[in-house]
């Protein structure tokens, strides 16, 4: 029986390349002197900080960011960017989760446009973080896959481990 796997990982070595060049950046570029602005990566709660001294300037280290992991072909779907805070000495900082994996509500979201195609033979079960999709036909999987990627716009989903 055919069967593929619906998963959302992030390339954690791109991400990091990402934010030492937004960091690189932002260190020689003159707009930025004297503004107390920086990027930072926590690989272990998988977290980017951002700080600056103004909300104008915490938006501009945001975009060359974002331009960055866009370059490294990292999806900004998987940024949950957070409330922006007060810190000391004035400064602003904003925390940015990445989104990894397909835990509790994201798999339902993509089990349930799974089953709203209503194609026949077709099953979703959730393994983890991972969606195991079967079927008995190649054909109706391959379809699967297509409208996955028209329905399911927020979450950047990749496909993996077709085997017939």
């Amino acid at each position: 029986m055919p069967s593929f796997d619906v998963v959302s990982e992030i390339d954690i070595q791109e991400v990091k390349n990402a934010v030492d060049q937004a960091s690189r950046e932002i260190a020689t570029r003159f707009d930025f002197k004297n503004t107390e602005s920086s990027v930072s990566l926590n690989e272990n709660d998988l977290v980017i900080t951002i700080a600056s001294n103004t909300p104008d300037r915490l938006k501009a280290v945001m975009t060359v960011l974002e331009e960055r992991l866009v370059k490294r072909s990292v999806s900004l779907k998987v940024l949950d960017r957070q409330k922006v805070e007060d810190a000391a000495k004035g400064t602003v900082r904003q925390s940015i989760r990445l989104l990894a994996g397909l835990e509790g509500d994201r798999a339902k979201q993509v089990t349930q446009a799974i089953k709203a195609m209503g194609v026949k033979g077709v099953q979703a079960q959730i393994q983890g973080d991972q969606v195991r999709v079967s079927g008995k036909k190649r054909d109706d999987l391959q379809q699967v896959i297509s409208e996955l990627k028209d329905r399911v716009t927020d979450i950047p989903l990749q496909f993996v481990n077709f085997r017939d």
